[in-house]
């Protein structure tokens, strides 16, 4: 009897590898088809309160997982594509897509499974054309999908006849928070809330598993797939720490409802769904000819289920995304010195108020100084000890500046197709160029840090007089970039022409003093490489701020 059981038990498991496998071959598919463009739509659709859920279900299905699905928005917030609130509205939608494609498998085609794996391995392998063949692994993963269930289900049905699983079936549901715990941990583990749901609806249309714990364990997916976005927001920006934090919070409240309402949820399922399973809802209340009866409608329940929570969390608090969004900071308190990748002041709804929106510019423009001006004080106390969290924060702050660059370019180009004064239109191009040369500052900047981490990992020496002068010189170029934070903040009116004068002839001391090393042999030459790459970098950044000095006092004259 034992080997019976074990070798349903690997029928089984070659159902559930199928099946998984169809899942990604069905996600790749879709990507290949589709992805691009969805991508593209994720960025210019999310600031709407509607739209947002929308593109999160368009997502998750386009990725055949919710928690896939999420996982890729906290990659949009961290590169800053996605604020919070956009990034809260796309992971509450991203639960739609998963009830979509949970109700395309409880429809159960089983008989078309096996047609779809022909259709798809020809147009995979044999068609020349590359649509066709994205084609072709779409319906592949199809097929694969609905024949694993298949498999599953088969394999399940002599189980469900045993003493051991009865006893497991008769005790789940007095305890649903357990089955509800059991749901997530799966969706955890298997990373993919659909492919969860397969599984619960292959092993209770089976009768392995009572009706009232795969009910549970839907509810339970929901805890599993706000899990997974948490692992992935570690290491990330705060905006998406309180992104996930939030919907983890929002997912664990939609289902402590759940549990409370539990009957009044079953009715629900009930009332909208095919066949009355309420003789089911019992242990041992159904005689086996009307549980075998009734098994064919599981699968549409427990779909069924999955739509009603769906919907019905997404109706309860989408209405307080905008509370959450305004207490995120209070809820999850960020360190002064952490910098969102995102912009404060501009705001693309007062582009048709061009004299706003150039004050906002103005704003955004000092901000970027004024992070410019502290990666690089940062990058001059790694001269005296190593910090690796000084080194990271210096790279925090390049990827906030690459994201203003990109941000401030787009809104200072859509600002210059608005009508303006010739006295503030002039203004725009002075800003864009120096938008630019801020961002070069940071990447000089993050330059001369490579240079600095090279020389610990590869252990090249300086000379004692050479560190001297090149700490003198990096001191001297620090007060330029202080004096450009300045004049782009307003509060600095004096003459630039001394301060480069003293920039320029200390410049050329420090190329003689290298020059010299090196003729005398007290600099090895990859050693002299690297410095004279630091001296360049350094005379890059101070010709770059004299220049946006020059610029803004331009503007202001």
């Amino acid at each position: 009897m034992v080997p019976t059981y074990w070798s349903y038990i690997i029928e089984g498991l070659g159902g559930l590898a199928l099946f998984i496998l169809g899942m990604r071959t069905m996600s790749e598919g879709l990507q290949k088809v589709s992805g691009e463009r969805l991508r593209r739509l994720l960025e210019k659709a999310t600031g709407n309160r509607l739209t947002a859920p929308l593109v999160g279900s368009c997502l998750a299905s386009l990725l055949q997982s919710g928690s896939a699905a999420s996982v890729l928005v906290v990659g949009f917030v961290n590169a800053g594509l996605l604020s919070l609130y956009q990034a809260l509205g796309v992971l509450l939608g991203t639960g739609i897509g998963t009830t979509l494609a949970i109700q395309i498998i409880a429809f159960r085609v089983t008989a078309l499974a096996l047609p779809a794996i022909t259709v798809g391995v020809l147009l995979s392998f044999f068609s020349k054309s590359r649509r066709l063949s994205q084609l072709g692994g779409l319906l592949l993963g199809v097929g694969l999908v609905f024949f694993g269930l298949s498999i599953i289900e088969g394999a399940s049905l002599p189980l469900s006849e045993s003493a051991i699983i009865s006893g497991m079936r008769e005790g789940l549901p007095s305890i649903r928070l357990a089955a509800v715990l059991l749901g997530a941990l799966l969706t955890f583990l298997v990373q993919s809330g659909s492919a969860t749901l397969g599984i619960v609806i292959a092993l209770a249309s089976a009768g392995v598993l009572s009706y009232d714990a795969a009910i549970a364990m839907v509810i339970g997916e929901v805890a599993g797939a706000a899990l997974i976005p948490l692992i992935a927001s570690v290491g990330g920006s705060q905006t998406a720490k309180r992104a996930v934090v939030i919907y983890l919070g929002i997912s664990w409240g939609a289902i402590a409802l759940g549990l409370l309402f539990f009957p009044l949820f079953l009715r629900a399922i009930n009332a909208v769904s095919p066949g009355d399973l309420s003789l089911l809802q019992q242990p041992g209340a159904a005689p086996h000819a009307v549980a075998q009866a009734l098994r064919p409608y599981v699968a549409r329940h427990l779909a069924n289920a999955h739509t009603i929570f769906t919907v019905a969390s997404l109706l309860i608090f989408l209405p307080l995304l905008g509370f959450f969004t305004r207490s995120a900071e209070t809820l999850l308190p960020a360190r002064r010195s952490e910098s969102e990748p995102r912009p404060r002041f501009i705001d693309t709804r007062v582009i048709k108020t061009p004299t706003i929106a150039l004050v906002q510019a103005w704003s955004e423009l000092s901000r970027m100084g004024g992070l410019s001006a502290a990666m690089y004080r940062e990058l001059v106390s790694q001269f005296d000890s190593y910090n690796p969290k000084v080194v990271a924060a210096i790279r925090d702050k390049e990827l906030v500046l690459d994201v203003l660059h990109r941000d401030m370019s787009h809104f200072l180009v859509a600002l210059s197709r608005e009508t303006l004064s010739l006295e503030r239109a002039v203004e725009i191009p002075a800003m864009l160029q120096m938008v630019n040369e801020i961002e070069q500052v940071g990447d000089q900047t993050e330059a001369v840090l490579n240079y600095l981490v090279r020389k610990k990992e590869e252990r090249l020496r300086f000379s004692s007089s050479a560190m001297e002068e090149l700490k003198r010189f990096a001191t001297k170029v620090g007060e330029v970039v202080s004096l450009c934070e300045r004049v782009l903040k307003g509060e600095e009116d004096e003459d630039p022409a001394p301060l480069r004068a003293e920039v320029a002839l200390l410049q050329e001391e420090l190329q003689a003093s290298h020059l010299r090393r090196l003729k005398v042999g007290k600099c090895s030459i990859v050693a002299g490489l690297l410095y004279g790459d630091m001296i360049i970098a350094f005379c890059k950044i101070s010709e770059l701020c004299f220049s946006i000095i020059s610029q803004k006092k331009g503007i202001a004259a």
